[in-house]
């Protein structure tokens, strides 16, 4: 029997297509704490109060606030070993496509160039009226003030581009 490695390259040097798809595993070994394990953030923090529409409105300051804290730790987080193995995959098979349940952006950052983000992206922001991007700096900005960040068009409340409980993935 030919050893698994060895199995699992000559599979991938024969293949047009390749997808595959991460979760907050990858993204631990940067120094990204994940939610779900035992010393996970829903452990710590409630995701009630953090992460649905219903919390937001009711208190956007500090949702907003608990984003910008998370965007600070992932942009201070680099890509790891395994994140840049799936971006070099691409020198090896034409087409690959990273799904990924991370908000992290670091397959986008160790140079992946077709990352499908199931769960949103945490470094974007949109107007929840008018859908508009927002600049994260402002946002950041007016949560670190303890003010909620509204819309340059609208005045409508901005929101961190990720999915949050009670909402359908895009």
């Amino acid at each position: 029997m030919p050893d698994f490695s060895d199995t699992l390259v000559d599979r991938l040097a024969a293949a047009d297509h390749v997808s595959v798809l991460t979760g907050a595993g990858i993204s631990a070994e940067s120094g990204v704490p994940t939610f779900r394990d035992e010393d996970g953030l829903w452990e710590k923090f409630d995701p009630q109060e953090l992460a649905n529409v219903e919390a937001f409105l009711d208190n956007p300051e500090l949702v907003q606030g608990w984003y910008r804290h998370r965007r600070q730790v992932v942009e201070e987080a680099e890509p790891n070993a395994a994140h840049r193995a799936l971006a070099d995959l691409e020198a090896l098979v034409p087409d690959v496509t990273v799904i990924t349940q991370n908000v992290d952006d670091l397959h986008n950052r160790a140079g992946s160039t077709t990352v499908i983000e199931l769960h949103g992206n945490i470094t974007n922001n949109y107007c929840m009226d008018c859908e508009q991007p927002a600049e994260t700096k402002a946002v950041d900005t007016a949560a670190q003030e303890g003010e909620p960040a509204r819309c340059k068009a609208c005045d409508g409340l901005i929101r961190p581009d990720v999915v949050w409980f009670g909402e359908r993935l895009p």
